[in-house]
């Protein structure tokens, strides 16, 4: 069984601590995105479990086998790089086999296994071209098979799609989770792009300066997140926050308000809360709703209007300089300076403490974790 399992992981350059103490349970066949912004340490991190990084400490299991000594070759990884790293002069045949020939494998075995591989990515019709005839997509597609073909306990993928255009990203990105289907093998997967993170994963660990943020279904991170951090990075577009004083605190209800936000009892757990108390309030932008009248829970003045066809996204600006972008269907009619009202339901509504942590929903959307 695959399974992968991290205790207190730590890499440290000199006297820079890049990850600080990491703790991780992957079970076997999960696909796992390890997600965060530039320089969080996600890439350091594939690189510690495929060894191509000491550990400082802590200690990396792959399959009940301690691996912290071991070679790269020795751990039965295979991993996928952003960069492709084919040879220039190999054909796609011989780049795919590459691992199997250097390895002394019998040739029947190798031409089973390319042509196995060959299939799955729908690269038989390219075999025998060199990697500068092929496309971006393609070249990607070459080496996950070179790393298919070694029949790994565990694939590495670091930011592979991030050299491909748009179009190109989604296809690529659907052949992925298709083989990960197909192979039923633990796969970790690097990438800074959120969306990537949502639509592949099983589980996505959100890294911050070294440190696990959340680990956790991406529904689950979306609806629950544990922190400020984790909400404002999972979701597209990020979450909003405005800063809000509590007014009154109750058994199952924190009312909180502002100057330019009226009253308003969210359900949540109360816990280290009192009255007085600055607190930050989360709302997605698709739960923000246009609103005219008597109705509008938040006024201001229009600074930004995005119209993407389907949908329009609004970005107003109070009297007291709090931005607050809606998500609304692209037919919604507003321009830059115009005076607008929103409204949001209370259940959707997120608070965080002064340190970032999330106070508990109460009520929260029905989700399959």
């Amino acid at each position: 069984m695959a399974d992968l399992r991290l205790k207190d992981v730590k890499k440290s350059f000199g006297s820079v601590d890049i990850i600080k103490g990491v703790d991780l349970d992957i079970k076997h066949g999960e696909f796992i995105v390890f997600v965060g912004p530039s320089g969080c340490g996600k890439s350091t991190l594939l690189r510690l479990i495929a060894g191509l990084e000491d550990l400082t400490g802590g200690d990396i299991s792959i399959g009940g086998k301690l691996v912290n000594n071991l070679p790269p070759k020795d751990r039965s990884i295979a991993m996928v790089f952003q960069s492709y790293a084919l040879f220039p002069h190999m054909t796609v045949r011989q780049n795919v086999a590459f691992g199997l020939t250097i390895s002394g494998a019998p040739q029947s075995e190798i031409d089973a296994k390319v042509a196995e591989a060959a299939r799955m990515l729908k690269l038989e019709p390219l075999l025998d071209r060199k990697p500068s005839q092929l496309s971006g997509g393609q070249r990607q597609r070459v080496a996950i098979g070179r790393a298919i073909v070694r029949r790994p306990d565990v694939f590495l993928f670091d930011e592979p799609l991030s050299n491909l255009d748009a179009a190109l990203r989604v296809g690529t990105r659907a052949e992925i989770a298709k083989l990960h289907r197909d192979l039923g093998a633990t796969m970790i997967y690097v990438t800074h792009d959120q969306v990537e993170a949502m639509t592949l994963a099983d589980r996505i660990v959100v890294l911050d300066a070294g440190i696990v943020r959340q680990f956790g279904s991406p529904l689950e991170l979306y609806h629950n997140p544990q922190n400020i951090f984790v909400a404002g990075f999972i979701g597209s577009p990020k979450m909003n926050f405005l800063t809000i004083t509590v007014d009154k605190v109750s058994k199952n209800s924190v009312t909180v308000s502002s100057d330019d936000l009226k009253s308003l009892p969210i359900s949540v757990n109360p816990e280290d809360v009192s009255a007085g108390q600055t607190l930050r309030l989360g709302i997605r932008p698709e739960d923000v709703q246009l609103a005219e009248g008597k109705a509008a829970m938040l006024k201001g003045k229009v600074e930004l209007v995005e119209r993407l066809g389907h949908e329009t996204f609004i970005e107003i600006e109070t009297a007291h300089a709090q931005s607050c972008t809606a998500l609304v269907k692209g037919t919604a009619l507003s321009n830059p300076g115009d005076a607008l009202g929103l409204r949001f339901d209370a259940d959707q509504c997120h608070l965080f403490k002064e340190d970032g942590s999330a106070l508990k929903r109460l009520k929260t959307p029905a989700y399959v974790a």
